[in-house]
This record gives C-alpha cells, structure tokens and sequence, in this order.
C-alpha cells in the first residue's frame, strides 16, 4: 500500500491534480517554504507513515527536500475524489 500511495501522490503532483489547505499555506508561510518545495518533497521523497486513525480518511506522510535539496521537508497529504489529492499541512523537518 505505501509504495502505491506514494506513486499516486506522486502523479497527482506531475498531473497538477492537487489542492493545498489555508492551513498548508499557513505553515508553508511559517518556513519559508513554497509550492515547488512541496511538489518537489513529494517527488524526491519517501513514505515516512500511513495515518489511518482519521475519520475523513488515510492520510500519507512524505519526507523529502525542498528544490535546494538540503531543506528536508514533512508533507501530510490525502487522497480525496475525483483522483485529487488534498495536501493538509507541511513543515520543516528539523
């Protein structure tokens, strides 16, 4: 399941099917992180966990780099309709 949810992130981001939160934007504002950053952690990265203990669904955690590529990055994205993904949050890992 994890290397399947990760390639599904993954064509979401190539195939520009994904949507961010006020909150994503909010915490991306907070560390100096942008959208390229994001689409760029998702594409590079790795399937950190699978939280499955969420009512409104699964969501994926992805660690990966930011386009510097020394900036390791946390994004928390899930699968919504339609082949979407909505990412919820995302942050610097320190």
């Amino acid at each position: 399941m994890g290397v399947d949810a990760l390639a599904i992130l993954r064509k979401a981001v190539l195939d520009q099917r994904y949507v961010l939160t006020e909150h994503a934007y909010d915490e991306m504002d907070d560390d100096n992180l942008d959208v390229l950053d994001i689409e760029s952690a998702i594409l590079t990265g790795a399937l950190a966990q699978v939280l499955t203990d969420d009512p409104r669904g699964t969501r994926f955690v992805v660690h990966g780099k930011a386009c510097d590529q020394s900036t390791s990055v946390a994004v928390v994205a899930r699968c919504v309709e339609d082949g979407k993904v909505l990412v919820v949050t995302v942050y610097e890992l320190e």
